[in-house]
C-alpha cells in the first residue's frame, strides 16, 4: 500500500510504491522479437522496448515487422517500474542545524527536541503581538540572517501563518517519521546515506504544451458527430488532433503506450485523461465529479524570470469552470503554495466564487530518507510543507448526509508526510489518503495535471509528461 502509516496526525506516504501499483504491465496474446515500433498513434506490446534494460532512446525508426516475424499463440508481459533514483533524497536540500532536526533514532535527540518545541510554543497564552515578535527574534537567531533589510508584508504574513501551525508540523512528523524508522521505511543509517548522492535528474522537454497552443489552430470539431471519448484499443490509431479533442480512456486491465510525436508514454489501465489547452475544456463536461484535485500553475518570481513554466493569473484560475464540472457535495482540493496571498484568494475569493466551502487545510511535508525535513522547518527561504485546501461544493443538506454517510467527515487538519520526487512539481497521490472521505468507485477528476492514476481522468497540457517512457525502466520481459 502506499500508505505506510497511518496515525492521528496523517499519514506516512510511499509515492514511488503508489506508481509501481498502478500496474504497468503490458500483456498480449503475441509478440514481435526485438525492438519494433509499430507505425501507430497508440500501440501495445509492439511499440514497446523489447530489451529487460532501461534505453533512454525512442525505437521510433526501428523497422515494422511483418506478419514473418510474430509468434503466434505466445502470451508476453512487460512490466516497468519507475525510476528508483527519482526518491533518492538522501540529504537534505539545506542542512538544518542539530536542534531543527527530527529525530534519527536517538531518546535524548527525541527529549531535545520536545524541548526545543516547549520553548518556541510556551508562550502560547500570551497576547498574539508577543507571539509574533518572539517568533520573529528566534528565526533571527537560528537562521543568522545575514540581510539588513525589513520584512515586507507577505513575509511578515508566512512568519504568522507559518508561528500557528508549526507545533502540528513538527510533532505529526515527528511521530510518523519514528513509525517509519521502527518499521524500517526510513533509514537512519549515516554510514549508508554519506556515501549516496542525490540524483538531479534530466529534464525531459516532450513539447506538450506547444503542441497543445498549436491545437487551437486546428480546424473545430463538429461535437454532434464526434466521440467524447476514445477508448484505447490494440489496433488503433489515433490522430493527433483527435487526441487533443476528446477523452482518452484505458478502460483494459493492462497499460497502454501512446506515441505522440514520436515520443512514448504509459497509460495506467482503468484511467482516462485529456491533453489540451484550457481553453478546451468541452470534453469533460460530458460527466460530472465527485472529487476534483486542482493544482494551478501559481504565478510567482522564479516562474516570471525563467519563463520556463506558463503561469495563470487569479483572474484566470477564478474562470476554471468548476461549477460544471462538479457533481452535488462535491470534494474540492487545492494544492497553494507557501505565499499567504494566494492562501487567502482560495479561502476568501475562489471557494466562494465556485460556491465551495472551506472545510480543512492539511499540510504535505517532504522528509529525505532518513526522515529529515528536505528544507529546514524554520527556513526564511523555503519550507519543507505546501498547503492543500480542502472545500466541498455546496449541495443540498439531505443529499450531502445521505450520500456521506458512510464516510468519515473531512478533518481540520491532516499531514502526508512523504519523499518527494525530484521532478518538478510531481505531487504524491491522493487517491489513498482520500479513500476514507469518499464512497469507492466515485467519479475523480485532477486538473493541471501532470501524470496519470488508475480511477481518475486527469486534464492538463502537460497530462502525459511523467507518463514518459523514459522515466521508467523495462524490469522484466517474460
Amino acid at each position: 500500500m502506499s500508505v505506510v502509516h497511518r496515525l492521528t496526525a496523517g499519514w506516512l506516504v510511499d509515492h514511488l510504491s503508489f506508481i509501481n501499483q498502478c500496474g504497468y504491465e503490458i500483456c498480449d496474446s503475441f509478440a514481435y522479437p526485438g525492438s519494433a515500433t509499430l507505425n501507430t498513434s497508440v500501440a501495445s506490446i509492439g511499440d514497446c522496448h523489447a530489451t529487460p534494460t532501461f534505453a533512454a532512446t525512442s525505437s521510433r525508426d526501428d523497422p515494422i515487422p511483418g506478419p514473418e516475424d510474430v509468434i503466434e499463440g505466445k502470451t508476453a508481459t512487460m512490466r516497468y517500474v519507475f525510476r528508483e533514483d527519482f526518491f533518492d533524497i538522501s540529504k537534505p536540500h539545506i542542512a538544518a542545524a542539530p536542534e531543527e532536526q527530527l529525530c534519527q533514532g536517538c531518546p535524548e535527540v527525541i527529549n531535545l527536541e520536545f524541548r526545543y518545541v516547549g520553548v518556541v510554543f510556551f508562550l502560547s497564552s500570551f497576547h498574539h503581538g508577543l507571539i509574533r515578535i518572539f517568533f520573529f527574534h528566534c528565526l533571527l537567531i537560528m537562521q543568522k540572517r545575514k540581510r539588513k533589510d525589513t520584512f515586507n508584508q507577505g513575509e511578515l504574513d508566512a512568519l504568522e501563518y507559518h508561528s500557528k501551525i508549526r507545533k502540528l508540523i513538527w510533532e505529526g512528523t515527528l511521530h510518523l517519521v519514528q513509525e517509519g524508522l521502527k518499521s524500517g521505511f526510513l533509514r537512519c543509517s549515516t554510514e549508508e546515506l554519506s556515501c549516496r548522492k542525490n540524483v538531479v535528474p534530466g529534464h525531459i522537454d516532450c513539447g506538450l504544451a506547444e503542441l497543445c497552443e498549436m491545437a487551437k489552430q486546428f480546424p473545430a470539431v463538429n461535437e454532434s458527430g464526434h466521440q467524447a471519448v476514445h477508448v484505447l484499443d490494440d489496433e488503433t490509431s489515433i490522430p493527433e488532433q483527435d487526441l487533443l479533442s476528446c477523452v482518452t480512456e484505458n478502460s483494459s486491465n493492462c497499460a497502454k503506450i501512446v506515441v505522440l510525436m514520436g515520443q512514448k508514454y504509459l497509460v495506467p489501465p482503468k484511467s482516462s485523461f485529456l491533453l489540451s489547452d484550457i481553453s478546451c475544456l468541452q470534453p469533460l463536461h460530458k460527466k460530472k465529479y465527485d472529487v476534483i484535485v486542482i493544482d494551478p500553475p501559481w504565478e510567482n518570481k522564479s516562474i516570471k524570470r525563467s519563463n520556463r513554466y506558463t503561469h495563470l493569473s487569479s483572474w484566470q484560475i477564478k474562470q476554471i469552470p468548476v461549477p460544471a464540472l462538479a457533481a452535488q457535495n462535491c470534494l474540492i482540493v487545492t494544492w497553494v503554495t507557501n505565499r499567504q496571498k494566494h492562501l487567502r484568494f482560495v479561502k476568501d475569493e475562489l471557494y466562494p466564487h465556485w460556491s465551495v466551502k472551506t472545510l480543512a487545510e492539511w499540510h504535505w511535508v517532504k522528509i529525505t530518507r532518513s526522515g529529515e525535513f528536505v528544507f529546514p522547518l524554520d527556513s526564511l527561504h523555503k519550507k519543507p510543507y505546501e498547503v492543500l485546501v480542502l472545500g466541498r461544493v455546496h449541495g443540498d443538506i439531505k443529499e450531502a448526509l445521505r450520500k456521506y454517510e458512510d464516510v468519515l467527515p473531512i478533518p481540520e487538519h491532516k499531514l502526508i508526510v512523504s519523499i518527494p520526487c525530484s521532478l518538478h512539481s510531481h505531487k504524491p497521490p491522493l487517491t489513498a489518503v482520500l479513500a476514507e472521505f469518499i464512497k469507492p468507485g466515485v467519479e475523480c477528476l485532477e486538473l493541471f495535471a501532470r501524470n496519470l492514476q488508475p480511477g481518475w481522468t486527469s486534464w492538463g497540457n502537460e497530462v502525459l509528461k511523467f507518463q514518459h517512457i523514459d522515466y521508467f525502466t523495462l524490469l522484466q520481459n517474460e
